[in-house]
């Protein structure tokens, strides 16, 4: 899904079709026969289960709300009109659009009325935080099946498993910069699945907006349409190269490397958590590379059914630390991008760029950000971007330390009240002169037990 209000290009257009015509047949593999309400996977060893939905329920009932929420309408508020791509259903929460089957199913399925007029439905979860441990690997994965429908009567269908940066929520307009991964796109309901990762800048840019950097395979033994398949992506953070490894029944069949893009497109990719989305597109930029739709002869109640979504992460093996100067002290380094941290949480912020921010800062608490290249001219100004809401009286120190949450800070300064927890301001302090390269603690300090202080960002400077 493309959240911009650019479409894919005449040139991409053409090589899809040429690839479509072609075909990508691969060879037969014997794939395990599971039932059409399997349960979510267990972790292997050494991995764990971050989250998880089986869409068990009675029939007719929504989605979990503690998991899920529903995007309606026809864009976000303020966003692109029909959500970037030209598509040209309405989103809603009815469960004639969006329900779970009775057997242990999710069912998104696009409407038609009496005037022609295509609903559907797209739901997010409410997490946006996944992201993989560093040295470890995230693994996202759906088993789905496609709508159930082919040729003509599937004319403007597109159905998709996908995952935008969290910075995305509340901004709207900053793709693809914050990144996108397409784990599951079909159109026109081809037995074809396409992935991509998106990133950088549109158009064009070093991942060549709005294409992307995608690839493509047929489902095998059963088509897509026609049976269950399991759709993945796994995040590897284990080795010196960062890796998007794309996969259709435990096949891996395409894969990005950081390596591909500049260091400055693949951090603004992958600093951050992303969120996970499940929706069925009428029309498009994509199904307009195939013909376009949707039209007369398209059948309307064909559904994408989700037998289970889960996020699983392993925590890696060896050494954590990242390779040295992975971190630049002047570029801006998000809070939430910490390595480890004790006492504080992520939540949504409404500060400018969206995202997230660490909350609940209170004596004691400290995050930890490895590899911070400082470079051999000193590093002597640091800026926070910081807010408060705590009760009058109640203040505290931001501190930065060096190598250990122990040391002696190396710069500091003081944060109270400032007007509420999401009213934001860039505060800065001096520091001692710093060169090299650094594990840097941001720790809090304070008189009182009480949470002090909110932190969006920070950054050093010459």
């Amino acid at each position: 899904m493309r959240p911009t209000s650019h479409r894919r290009s005449p040139a991409r257009r053409a090589v899809i079709a040429v690839l479509s015509t072609l075909g990508l047949a691969a060879a037969s593999a014997a794939l395990v026969a599971l039932p059409a309400d399997a349960s979510a996977p267990p972790p292997p060893a050494g991995w764990s289960t971050v989250f998880s939905d089986d869409f068990d329920g009675p029939a007719g009932s929504g989605v979990n709300t503690a998991n899920w929420q529903y995007t309606t309408g026809t864009s976000y508020p303020g966003g692109p009109a029909n959500f970037g791509t030209g598509e040209v259903e309405t989103m809603t929460s009815a469960t004639s659009n969006v329900s779970l089957d009775g057997a242990g199913n999710l069912r998104i399925t696009p409407q038609r009325d009496a005037s022609g007029h295509w609903t559907s439905g797209r739901v997010e979860t409410r997490r946006s935080d996944f992201q993989p441990p560093a040295g470890g690997t995230l693994r996202i994965e759906a088993r789905l099946r496609m709508p159930d429908v082919t040729g003509p009567a599937a004319k403007g269908y597109w159905p998709a498993f996908w995952a935008l940066g969290a910075p995305f929520r509340g901004n709207w307009w900053n793709w693809p910069g914050i990144g996108e991964l397409d784990v599951m796109e079909n159109v026109q309901g081809l037995n074809n699945n396409w992935s991509t990762m998106h990133c950088g800048t549109s158009p064009g840019g070093p991942c060549n907006e709005t294409t992307g950097i995608g690839g493509q395979k047929a489902c095998d033994g059963t088509t897509c349409q026609g049976g269950f398949h399991t759709y993945a992506v796994e995040w590897d953070r284990s080795g010196p190269t960062e890796q998007m490894r794309f996969s259709l029944d435990g096949v891996t069949f395409h894969t990005v490397n950081q390596n591909q893009v500049d260091a400055t497109t693949w951090a603004n990719a992958t600093n951050h958590g992303y969120f996970v989305i499940l929706n069925v597109a009428m029309g498009g930029g994509f199904p307009d590379a195939f013909g376009g739709g949707p039209d007369a002869g398209t059948q309307p109640g064909h559904s994408l059914l989700v037998d289970y979504v889960t996020v699983q992460q392993s925590a890696g093996s060896g050494s954590t630390t990242p390779p040295a100067g992975s971190r630049d002290a002047y570029g801006t380094v998000q809070a939430e991008s910490y390595d480890q941290q004790s006492g504080l949480t992520k939540e949504t912020t409404t500060d400018s760029g969206g995202g997230q921010d660490l909350g609940s800062a209170a004596n004691g608490d400290w995050a930890l950000y490895k590899g911070v290249n400082f470079g051999t001219t000193p590093a002597r100004q640091f800026s926070a971007r910081v807010a408060g809401g705590a009760a009058g009286g109640v203040s505290g120190l931001v501190e930065v330390r060096l190598d250990s949450p122990a040391a002696a800070p190396v710069g500091s300064f003081s944060v109270a009240n400032t007007g509420g927890w999401q009213s934001w301001r860039t505060v800065p302090a001096n520091i001692s002169g710093v060169t090299g390269t650094h594990d840097v603690y941001v720790t809090f300090s304070s008189g009182q037990p009480a949470d002090f202080v909110n932190l969006n960002w920070f950054t050093f400077g010459r």
